[in-house]
């Protein structure tokens, strides 16, 4: 029973505990609980875990990118040396956006090191954008509200543009990443 369930896990790892409960439950044999199938996959390593996320990449996009690093394979230092890299980045100033998960034993809810402190309205957040080359760090852009085309393409502008040309000349090749709001 416990390779039916394995099984099961191994073809979808995003299938629930009742949905393992129907895929391994023949009809001669009684009907396994949820908890049950939960513990089998816990005893053999399969914990209930949260995924990593990652940017979706369509398939085109990632045929571009193989094809791409395939004619620029045999580049040096030479070659890499006119590219700026950007990016820009939230930075929480108190606290995480995300789901916090601590271990701690029964009972112990409310000592004070299994607990995580907050405040109030979020603890707010600072936008940057920033960029670099091989040879130096670009300016570091505050970004004040919600970063559209627009503030995108105002950073470009005023402040990578005149970067760039006091660093790197006129010959430059500018590398971003797939956000939407680069388009």
């Amino acid at each position: 029973m416990d390779r039916n369930i394995l099984r099961a896990c191994r073809e979808d790892p995003r299938r629930t505990s009742t949905e393992n409960q129907v895929s391994v439950t023949s009809p001669n044999e009684p009907v396994l609980s949820r908890r049950t199938i939960r513990r089998r996959l816990q005893v053999a390593g399969l914990n209930g875990r949260r995924p990593v996320k990652k940017p979706l990449v369509s398939l085109k996009n990632r045929k571009a990118g193989v094809e791409w690093a395939k004619q620029n394979l045999s580049w040096g230092p030479r070659e890499w040396s006119n590219h700026i890299w950007s990016d820009e980045s939230k930075f929480n100033l108190f606290g995480t956006d995300g789901i916090q998960w601590i271990r701690r034993p029964i009972g112990s809810r409310y000592a004070p090191q299994y607990q995580c402190p907050t405040v109030k309205h979020g603890g707010g957040s600072v936008m940057v954008w920033g960029c670099f080359s091989d040879t130096s760090m670009g300016p570091l852009k505050r970004i004040v509200g919600t970063m559209d085309r627009y503030v995108y393409e105002d950073i470009l502008e005023n402040t990578m543009r005149p970067w760039a040309r006091a660093n790197l000349g006129r010959s430059w090749v500018f590398q971003q990443d797939n956000d939407p709001k680069h388009a």
